[in-house]
């Protein structure tokens, strides 16, 4: 899997694990071996211009999703065709702040955020709240098998 981090912002990133669990959760969810993905880390302003552009919303978010190729997820019989997930853009600065109100690490948010947005990429929403609750459902089972930890109860984001 060709994925790529690239961190525009001054924030000190641990973009080897950002790519580890981007690998995790793409073979988890049985995407093609060639698929390509890219995690772009930015600064409030550039998130702001791009949440403003994209979603017709104001300030910077935390997390946004660009799907290229609209691949799905696969399974172990037949994994998703090759080609181009799409870029998730993630604000560590707001992941700063949220990872504050949570009560965990920046680190343990921006996993977070990474596997939100991979998830966007194959498809997946929760503007529906079935639709939320499956996406969340699996957000927390990816995150805690990656962690190596049982997943919570709750809902994580």
């Amino acid at each position: 899997m060709a994925i790529e981090v690239n961190n525009e912002t001054e924030y000190d990133a641990d973009e080897a694990g950002l790519a580890r669990l981007g690998r995790f959760v793409l073979e988890s969810l049985y995407v093609h071996p060639e698929a390509e993905l890219s995690i772009i880390l930015v600064d409030t302003d550039a998130m702001e211009r791009l949440h403003i552009e994209w979603m017709d919303e104001p300030g910077p978010t935390d997390v946004l999703s660009f799907p290229m190729d609209e691949l799905r997820p696969g399974t172990a019989a037949q994994p998703s065709p090759a080609g181009v997930l799409g870029d998730i853009v993630i604000c560590p600065q707001v992941a700063d702040e949220q990872a504050k109100k949570a009560g965990h690490s920046i680190g343990d948010e921006m996993l977070l955020l990474a596997t939100h947005g991979l998830l966007h990429l194959l498809g997946y929403d929760h503007a529906e709240p079935e639709e939320e609750q499956e996406m969340f459902s699996l957000q927390r089972q990816l995150l805690a098998a990656f962690l190596g930890k049982e997943a919570p109860t709750e809902t994580t984001r």
